[in-house]
């Protein structure tokens, strides 16, 4: 009755968190900046990222989630304690309850893992929702009829496709291939092409800026500023909308290759229900301009991006803790 509940979309790229009553009171980037001598936590979210590839020697900042799952367990426990203090405050009398969504295809070794950094980190309860189930529930999408309701959720880390009916996951696919390796492909691009070496930052620049899953009508430009990997010198180069669509293609068949998995394990039922509604995309590389003509075009099925895409997954998350006696059946309690 006194304790707080709590909903975290620890996200590779970012991370959300939804207060029962208030909605979203945090999200930043999901990166902490951590002594090294000490092992104190010296930043985290948007002013830990600033420091990504800019950090003196005695301070390391680094992304502790990879591929949807938890890569650095100390660090990622270090970083659910700061966002419960964050939400309810240094010294809480009743620990909060806590729910994060993982991605479905998951290990349960993995699983166990959010559990525990959860608990470690200060929650009285710790509850784990699939992502695919929470981007359903929070792009207002009708679960819990017998209908078949498809969603892709692209995020940083990983793609997660899924067929839901009924409140439950009924077929799903996981790709640990999203928007980091959309980047990864960028930079990979330009040292190949034109010798520059880019951070992961300016990647990311360069997709938001002139990405598209299509050839644009008309083409962009945009100047990159690096290293040249020959001379060693700092050096600028202008790329093209058009080089950028061709060095990150490989990628989004890739994307879309679980898209497709998905539908053809759908039992026909739910198929045809999927061709009259089309499929959700939620999660933030599914704003990538013009993804949902692509996916369209591969698949030939209507795909459209949910109404604040970003956001989807912690909104479903947190109208699940508010409302856990609807959702208990797909949810893992500790």
């Amino acid at each position: 009755m006194f304790s707080q509940r709590i909903g975290i979309d620890l996200g590779t790229a970012n991370s959300v968190v939804w207060q029962a009553g208030r909605g979203i009171v945090m999200n930043e980037p999901t990166v902490v900046a951590i002594g090294v001598e000490d092992g104190r936590v010296v930043a985290v979210g948007n002013e830990a990222k600033e420091m990504l590839g800019r950090t003196p020697g005695n301070i390391t900042a680094s992304r502790p989630m990879r591929d949807g799952v938890i890569a650095d367990y100390r660090v990622t426990e270090a970083m659910l304690r700061y966002f419960i203090q964050r939400v309810c405050g240094r010294v809480f009398l009743f620990k909060p309850e806590v729910m994060i969504c993982v991605p479905a295809g998951v290990t349960q070794v993995e699983r166990r893992a959010v559990l525990d950094a959860s608990l470690s980190a200060g929650a009285k309860i710790a509850y784990l929702i699939d992502e695919p189930l929470a981007a359903a529930i929070g792009a207002k999408l009708p679960i819990a009829a017998a209908s078949g309701n498809m969603i892709i959720d692209i995020g940083g880390g990983s793609a997660e496709a899924a067929v839901i009916s009924l409140g439950g996951v009924v077929v799903h696919k996981s790709v640990r291939v999203a928007g980091n390796r959309i980047d990864e492909a960028i930079s990979g691009y330009l040292r190949r092409r034109h010798n520059l070496l880019v951070g992961e930052t300016s990647a990311e620049e360069v997709k938001l800026r002139i990405g598209s899953a299509m050839i644009l009508p008309k083409e962009e430009n945009l100047e990159v500023k690096g290293r040249d990997s020959v001379s060693g010198l700092p050096r600028a180069v202008v790329v093209t909308s058009t080089e950028i669509t061709e060095a990150i293609r490989p990628i989004l068949i890739q994307i879309v290759g679980a898209a497709k998995g998905v539908l053809e394990e759908t039992p026909p039922e739910l198929s045809s229900d999927i061709i009259d509604k089309g499929i959700v995309m939620s999660g933030g590389t599914s704003l990538l301009r013009n993804f949902d003509k692509f996916m369209t075009e591969l698949t030939g099925v209507p795909c459209h991006v949910a109404e604040d895409p970003l956001l989807c997954v912690v909104r479903g998350t947190g109208m699940a803790i508010e409302n856990l006696d609807l959702y208990k059946r797909s949810i893992v309690k500790k």
